[in-house]
């Protein structure tokens, strides 16, 4: 079925013409946020920012998976699109002629490529045909409002090509409308000014075309204190005297071309004088960027024009921590595009981050680009402004490349931009500039370390192909170690090739060995020092962002929540978000998802160089951290399994505040997010006497990693807090540590060790007198036996857990206990007496709330429906499971309910229905490393 996506206007999706409904306005912001960039994966964290922007809900990841699943369910009948899951975030799938965004930005390049008017004219018009109003109307979100103006300013370029065209081919009458219209909504476009004074002068009315430049003069003198660039001048003074040049075009005959453009053209290049060529030497080993050069190309591309289109002054502002080499890409890219740029190129080194001298203020700079440009001393103004206003004036029209590098500030760069729209200028800064993106429409290139293909690429060039193709796995642990920073990268490569004789085994060895990573990284200049270039971001800190920077170095695992750091620095989260805003700004922590915050392991280990003077603060901040994932996990782990007994815990230290998870997809959502850093502080736990914190940590962790299917991480923690409990000599812990590692084992086919740990676990409790935990034990050895298709074995243990249960008083286990004697008999063939126990089982589970409880007891009774043949009954059995298990977030449980739901349908004659369940089946058993992915597998091949 045809699908189309039209956004250009309000989101409006129609399948072989028929409108479909998106749902409401932010399920509407994530199919929007997918189809800016069709057939390109966009990060969850990204489509987070991009539909909630600052005001990220608890639980958004959950909330945002829900949201795609229901537009998957919009989309089932448009067989051309599909919604795909995959590493780090989703893809929409979809021909990008489907969707006008696309088709108009096609459209305008053709445009731009046609080789003649008619050709370009027709383009431009279908393209601006597509619009319906003001793009993704309705829809608000901070990124959307941002990319509607981008979209805007696109669309308005569009115009005024088509509007030069059209009038060169003397079509003023027709287009006089439009363009006055357009002139009221753009004021301060000159180019559009002199579109709308030609055409009136040319529709007979020349008062008016003077009046329109005068209206605009007075304007501009008003508001910013400048006068209309000299070529919207030029045209005023040619129209004034009524000059030929600027005369009617004849109108060309049918099948002939166009006329040549008659007069000047707004913004168009003129005779300059001096030519400045300021660039410094291009990198001479410069590898990789490949994506960013394109970015910049692209970001860059309606700069340097001879007709001035595009908006008022392109700029590229490129961010980046020290050493990530944003002036090697800045050089790069300018040394490539001298010739879009022949009236020169400036260069200044702002020195916003030098410790041995203060930043470059912009007064000094614009006297240096005034020198470049051939002003003699004595013509420079005395007042900064004046001079400002001068070097203005005298790149006005000129197609300049601008680059501004090592700014420190958004206030350091705004004098040095020119203001009209055949320059462009580049910026580099260790700080965002967002005060450049919102008052200047500057567009921003994040630059990140290289990846290892690119880094790998930078070594080969330094010290040549044959000696790193020889020594691999020195080359491995060369790129490993710098972790694609190119400063680190170019300091070893250079080391390297100065030394043509030494192994690069030696220099990896060099790197290992050395007491700190910064210590095999100083180099002899202070350029090529990787301490001295994070001490200049360092020095540009306030005292309190030094200080959450410090403490953050110290935090185990990959990244670190905000309410996480806000614990861990003894902050409220109020009190920590200006510094953690300054950290990202100087790139020295990265926002990589929303609210989550990482460092590059060199950074890191400046950060932990920082910290090391305060040990008691650095322990006091670590056991803050830990307290804050115990206390939060605690409240997760009861939200997933409310059945569950609580564990006692400890009060935690002064300023933690565990994080407030109001359901279960908050939960879901907050233990996804925390995954590996809770690995990580599991480990520190372990490793550092917290043995009462490792054992409860594992056991908050059991359910997420069960349901998940991550099991060899639930195997990895539990043998921690079986050898923490050891040491503390806690009994009752030890018993609960041994029957967590017998449920990973389990899962993993490593069945006699989960016997070895549940066989502990039972003596363990025997000993102590505790009924319901040899209950659970009981329980566990009949899942056990199950798992080994046993049955027979299975039920004895089943009834023994259900005896102690009924003993200790626990209706919602005794419950589990029958279902489980159902699902026994119903593997012995007795499905009769399966449904009577699993029927006392589901109105035990429905009494006791239980949402987990009655869908594993539908999938049993739904198992007993199919064998007795009622496949219509099993069908709805499984559904219910599946419905239930959908809304607790066991992945598992669905992927084995599916692969019921399809031995039913299958048995029934409905072959596509089952091949689609055991589709969906496969898939989870995959995606969780399932080992019964094969037998699924061989039923889709059958």
């Amino acid at each position: 079925m045809a699908v189309e996506f039209r956004v250009l206007g309000d989101l409006d999706v129609r399948v072989d013409g028929r409108a479909v409904r998106i749902g409401h306005a932010r399920q509407q912001c994530v199919l929007a946020a997918l189809l800016v960039e069709p057939n390109r994966v966009v990060a969850a964290g990204q489509l987070i920012s991009r539909v909630w922007g600052d005001e990220v809900p608890d639980g958004a990841a959950a909330t945002l998976r829900g949201y795609l699943s229901r537009l998957r369910q919009a989309l089932a009948g448009a067989d051309e699109v599909r919604i795909v899951r995959r590493h780090p975030g989703y893809l929409l799938a979809v021909d990008p002629d489907r969707v006008d965004l696309h088709r108009f930005r096609a459209l305008t390049e053709q445009a731009r490529r046609a080789g003649d008017d008619v050709t370009a004219i027709g383009c431009l018009e279908r393209a601006l045909g597509l619009w319906r109003g003001e793009a993704f109307d309705g829809l608000t979100t901070p990124w959307l409002a941002a990319y509607r103006q981008t979209l805007d300013r696109q669309r308005l370029a569009a115009a005024l090509d088509r509007n030069d065209i059209a009038m060169r081919r003397g079509a003023h009458a027709r287009l006089l409308p439009d363009v006055l219209d357009l002139s009221g909504r753009y004021p301060w476009d000159e180019r559009l000014a002199a579109q709308a004074m030609l055409a009136l002068y040319r529709c007979g009315r020349q008062a008016d075309a003077l009046e329109h430049f005068h209206r605009l003069r007075r304007r501009l003198a008003a508001e910013i204190g400048a006068d209309p660039s000299p070529p919207l001048a030029q045209l005023y003074q040619q129209i004034l005297t009524a000059d030929a040049a600027v005369a009617p075009p004849q109108f060309p005959e049918e099948g002939e071309p166009a006329a040549a453009a008659t007069g000047p053209s707004p913004g168009g290049a003129r005779d300059a004088g001096a030519v400045p060529r300021q660039l410094p030497a291009s990198p001479g080993v410069f590898a990789g960027r490949t994506a960013q050069l394109a970015r910049l190309d692209e970001q860059l591309g309606d700069a340097g024009r001879p007709d001035g289109a595009g908006p008022p002054v392109v700029i590229s502002s490129i961010g980046g921590g020290g050493g990530v080499g944003k002036t090697w890409l800045a050089l790069r890219w300018a040394h490539a595009n001298t010739d879009r740029f022949p009236d020169g190129q400036l260069y200044v080194n702002l020195r916003g981050f030098d410790p041995a001298s203060e930043p470059v203020k912009w007064p000094v700079a614009v006297r240096g680009f005034l020198e470049a440009l051939g002003v003699e001393p004595a013509r420079v103004p005395a007042d900064p402004e004046a001079q400002a206003s001068l070097y203005r004036t005298l790149v006005a029209g000129r197609r300049l490349l601008v680059v501004l590098d090592d700014a420190r500030d958004a206030a350091t760069v705004i004098p040095l931009l020119p203001g009209t729209p055949t320059s462009a200028v580049l910026v580099t800064s260790r700080r965002q500039l967002a005060g450049l993106v919102t008052t200047h429409g500057a567009r921003p290139l994040p630059l990140d370390v290289l990846p290892d293909d690119e880094a790998r690429e930078l070594i080969v060039r330094q010290v040549g192909a044959a000696r790193v193709a020889g020594q691999p796995d020195a080359v491995a642990d060369i790129l490993g170690f710098c972790g694609g920073l190119p400063l680190a990268l170019g300091i070893v490569a250079a080391r390297a090739a100065l030394n043509p004789e030494l192994a690069l085994s030696s220099v990896a060895a060099e790197l290992t060995s050395a007491v700190s990573p910064l210590d095999a990284l100083a180099g002899d200049e202070v350029t090529t020092n990787l301490r001295v270039v994070l001490s200049r971001s360092l020095a540009a800190l306030t005292p309190a962002a030094a200080e959450v920077f410090a403490l953050l170095g110290l935090a185990p695992g990959p990244d670190i929540g905000r309410a996480a750091a806000a614990s861990m620095t003894a902050r409220t989260p109020d009190e920590l978000r200006p510094p953690l805003r300054e950290l990202v700004d100087a790139h020295l922590v990265q926002q990589h998802v929303a609210g989550r915050y990482r460092m590059h392991d060199l950074v890191r280990s400046f950060a932990v160089e920082r910290a090391s003077g305060d040990p008691a603060g650095s322990r006091s901040a670590l056991r803050r951290l830990v307290d804050h994932h115990l206390h939060t996990a605690h409240a997760a782990a009861l939200l997933l399994s409310p059945q569950r007994d609580p564990l006692t815990l400890a009060p935690a230290a002064p300023w933690v505040t565990a994080e407030r998870l109001d359901d279960l997809a908050a939960a879901l959502a907050w233990f996804t997010g925390e995954h590996q850093v809770l690995l990580a502080i599991i480990e520190y736990a372990a490793g550092n006497g917290l043995d009462v914190a490792t054992g409860q940590l594992s056991w908050t962790l059991a359910t997420y990693f069960d349901r998940q299917g991550h099991w060899h991480d639930w195997a990895a923690v539990a043998r921690r807090a079986v050898e923490a409990t050891g040491r503390s000599g806690d009994r009752p812990a030890q018993a609960q540590a041994h029957r967590l590692l017998a449920g990973a084992c389990s899962n993993l086919g490593r069945h006699a060790e989960a016997q070895r740990n549940l066989l502990a676990a039972l003596d363990l409790f025997a000993a102590l007198g505790d009924d319901e935990g040899r209950a659970h034990t009981h329980f566990d050895l009949s899942m056990l036996h199950d798992r080994q298709r046993q049955p027979r074995e299975a039920l004895p243990h089943a009834r023994q857990s259900l005896a102690l249960y009924e003993r200790v008083g626990s209706p919602l286990k005794q419950a589990v206990a029958l279902n489980a004697i159902g699902w026994y008999h119903s593997q012995l063939g007795e499905h009769h007496d399966a449904i009577t126990f699993c029927r006392r089982a589901l109105a035990l589970s429905e009494q006791a709330g239980s949402a987990y409880g009655q869908a594993n007891t539908w999938d049993s009774i739904g198992f007993a429906h199919h064998h007795l043949g009622e496949y219509e009954q099993a069908v709805d059995c499984f559904q219910q499971a599946l419905a239930l298990f959908a809304e607790i977030g066991d992945r598992h449980a669905e992927g084995i309910v599916l692969d019921h739901l399809g031995d039913t349908w299958a048995a029934a004659g409905r072959a596509d229905a089952a091949r689609d369940a055991w589709r969906r089946s496969l898939a989870l058993y995959e995606e969780l490393g399932h080992a019964d992915a094969e037998a699924v597998r061989r039923k889709l091949h059958r």
